[in-house]
């Protein structure tokens, strides 16, 4: 049974500014595009079976380049989708259906064999969507938000300490840090002191910006030195964050021959956007204040604004009814590819995915 992507999109579509002809004249525009990747003309129309004159079809397919819907690539040629066009297609009229049983079993059955570790089940799936779904796979490890229960200082050389976190969930994470001359013992002692107390049960983010307005509040009682080494152990942490998280991103070769047909300087601009590590790691950020699949077209994005490239995303979680925990994203997972994307295949693919991950993590956990 068919479900309108509504269920799965928060957006609306304004539908409402076309008549019954060019809603039925703009998707079959889309759907042969999507299909074949070339511009649509009214002969192709009227021989798909559009109960229209090719004179009326020619004039409706007017009306919606007029509304930014469609475009042309020269004045001879057929119409083709806008961003704006997709993006309506998308929110308004796709219909998609449920994962095939052949391709939910193949994704059981190699996210789940016999030895894979979680981490090797993220590399996995970004192979995975990749081949089932004809672009490049790409997915975002884990950010986990738990609170701080203890934090130490370690001196391990006269210019080197090791700072050990504890987390509320049971993590523990271990950092090098760099000592100035001359930090003592004691030093080490008062900083993990203050830091456990006014960290504990708060998060690192949570935590960082009110402990820097606390820190210049009470320099007077604090060491020197322990105060530079709390203020550089917070700077470190709150980078370190972002440098732990890794981006799997399998598939590239797909890229170049889903776009064999295209300009290829879109797709030198597409690999140079994969090079763009941190904005792409920012995108599928946006993914995670969403509860479903997310769809990022074109100039949607800064970061495919020039390879008109197309994203397909959706979060991965822990918790929810059945472990008695709250729902949270801890991570995201998609497929990068043009923007003629099968989306009513491939939507239903990464939430299935995605869900399958967010299973997988919670047997994962201590």
């Amino acid at each position: 049974m068919k479900t309108s992507l509504s269920t799965l999109l928060s957006t609306t579509a304004p539908l409402t500014e076309l008549d019954a002809r060019a809603r039925e004249v703009f998707r079959h525009v889309v759907e042969a595009y999507l299909e074949t990747g070339e511009p649509v003309g009214s002969r192709t129309l009227s021989k798909g079976g559009i109960a229209l004159s090719p004179a009326s079809i020619r004039n409706t397919l007017s009306d919606l380049a007029e509304l930014g819907l469609l475009s042309a690539p020269h004045i001879s040629a057929g119409r083709m989708p806008t961003h704006q066009g997709l993006r309506l297609f998308v929110d308004g009229l796709l219909e998609i259906g449920d994962v095939a049983q052949d391709a939910k079993r193949e994704i059981e059955a190699r996210l789940t064999a016999k030895g894979m570790t979680f981490d090797s089940a993220l590399r996995e799936a970004s192979n995975l969507l990749s081949g089932l779904a004809g672009g490049a796979g790409v997915v975002m490890t884990p950010s986990f938000e738990a609170g701080v229960r203890h934090v130490e200082f370690v001196k391990l050389s006269p210019d080197q300490a090791l700072a050990v976190l504890v987390f509320d969930d049971g993590r523990v994470e271990n950092r090098l840090m760099a000592l100035d001359a001359g930090v003592t013992p004691a030093d080490l002692i008062e900083a993990s002191n203050y830091l456990s107390t006014r960290l504990r049960g708060r998060t690192l983010s949570e935590a960082g910006r009110d402990l820097r307005t606390e820190l210049e509040a009470e320099r007077q009682q604090l060491n020197d030195a322990a105060t530079g080494l709390i203020a550089r152990g917070l700077a470190a942490w709150a980078g370190g964050e972002n440098d732990k998280r890794a981006l799997i991103v399998r598939g590239q070769a797909n890229l170049l021959e889903a776009s064999a047909l295209e300009d290829l300087e879109r797709v030198r601009a597409l690999f140079e956007d994969l090079e763009e590590k941190e904005e792409l790691i920012n995108l599928l950020d946006n993914v995670r204040s969403a509860q479903g699949v997310r769809i990022f077209i074109g100039s949607e994005s800064k970061l495919f604004s020039l390879s008109g490239s197309a994203v397909i995303a959706a979060p991965y979680m822990l918790g929810g009814p059945k472990t008695g925990q709250p729902q949270k994203v801890v991570g995201a997972i998609g497929v990068i590819g043009p923007a003629r994307l099968n989306y009513a295949r491939i939507i239903p693919l990464v939430d299935y995915t995605a869900k399958i991950l967010g299973r997988l993590l919670e047997q994962d956990r201590p």
